[in-house]
């Protein structure tokens, strides 16, 4: 077998159909369009979520709750994960995306105080948890808020 005689299994391909080509073609005249209505017309048919007047769907559900354009997403690292550095590491936002613990995009990175920290470590986040502010102070390291 070459290259050059590779063909489709037969009848995978189909041909689009001409719309329009005359009334032999099969799909001429209306063109599959049917005879006058709203979708025989040329921009005819009705917008997304209409349902004939009736009142749609997401206008009949209740709507709750409220978002806040303003919050800030923060990409979260628990204390447990901290200690795969060596002491006396200054871990970075940088260093943490390079390290793999973070792959979320958000706008910073916030600190939680899950686990426990057995390293003293500077650590530079945009957020602490209050736990994690405290448990990284109790190893003799640094919390830093950037």
């Amino acid at each position: 077998m070459k290259l050059s005689e590779l063909k489709p299994a037969a009848g995978s391909r189909r041909k689009p159909t001409r719309k329009g080509q005359g009334i032999s073609a099969g799909q001429g005249k209306t063109a599959g369009r049917g005879h006058k209505g709203q979708n025989a017309r040329s921009g005819g048919g009705v917008r997304r979520g209409f349902e004939g007047g009736q009142m749609p769907l997401y206008r009949r559900l209740p709507k709750r709750g409220f978002r806040n354009v303003f919050k800030k997403e923060f990409a979260v690292v628990n204390l447990e994960a901290l200690n795969r550095f060596e002491d006396g590491t200054v871990v970075t936002p940088e260093l943490l995306r390079a390290a793999r613990l973070v792959r979320k995009r958000a706008e910073g990175i916030k600190i939680l105080g899950d686990g426990e920290i057995k390293k003293s470590l500077t650590v530079r986040a945009h957020a602490f948890s209050k736990a994690a502010g405290e448990k990284i102070a109790a190893a003799g390291g640094k919390a830093e808020v950037i």
